[in-house]
């Protein structure tokens, strides 16, 4: 305990890039909590660094407590709207390009099926198709092949 009183502005800036690294690469910015304490800590331990702030426990409690409250409030907003901007836009893939013949027939309630890769995919149309149509992969998703004819 000595060791991290004696050397509390290297040890605050330590734990605040340790837990920016823990938000950013293992939490992937889901939580903003360790942001804002990782902020504020190195923070602290910067301004007492350079002695802006008094080098005691208590001016760090104080001083965190008061820097991530200020970061929480600046940043909320900002940082939910990014993370509330999703990309919508589909995915293309070589698996999209498959196309094959029907063995049964296809509409848009899902009733027919096809075997790919080991798994029984059902197959949809916007239009019915017979069997034996030559169709291909249009759109896919969550075990559902969406078909049109070629």
């Amino acid at each position: 305990m000595e060791f991290i009183t004696n050397n509390l502005a290297q040890t605050l800036m330590i734990l605040g890039v340790l837990a920016l690294i823990i938000e950013v690469a293992v939490l992937g910015m889901s939580t903003f909590i360790l942001l804002f304490l990782g902020i504020s800590l190195f923070a602290t331990g910067l301004m007492m660094n350079f002695a802006l702030l008094e080098d005691s426990l208590t001016t760090a409690l104080w001083s965190n407590t008061l820097i991530t409250a200020a970061c929480a409030v600046l940043l909320w907003k900002p940082l939910k709207r990014m993370q509330d901007n999703v990309d919508n836009k589909e995915v293309k893939s070589d698996f999209a390009e498959l196309d094959f013949v029907l063995t049964s027939d296809v509409d848009e309630l899902g009733v027919s099926t096809y075997s790919y890769s080991g798994v029984s995919w059902k197959l949809k149309s916007q239009q019915p198709l017979s069997a034996g149509t030559h169709v291909k992969v249009v759109k896919k998703e969550v075990g559902v092949m969406w078909v049109a004819a070629i």
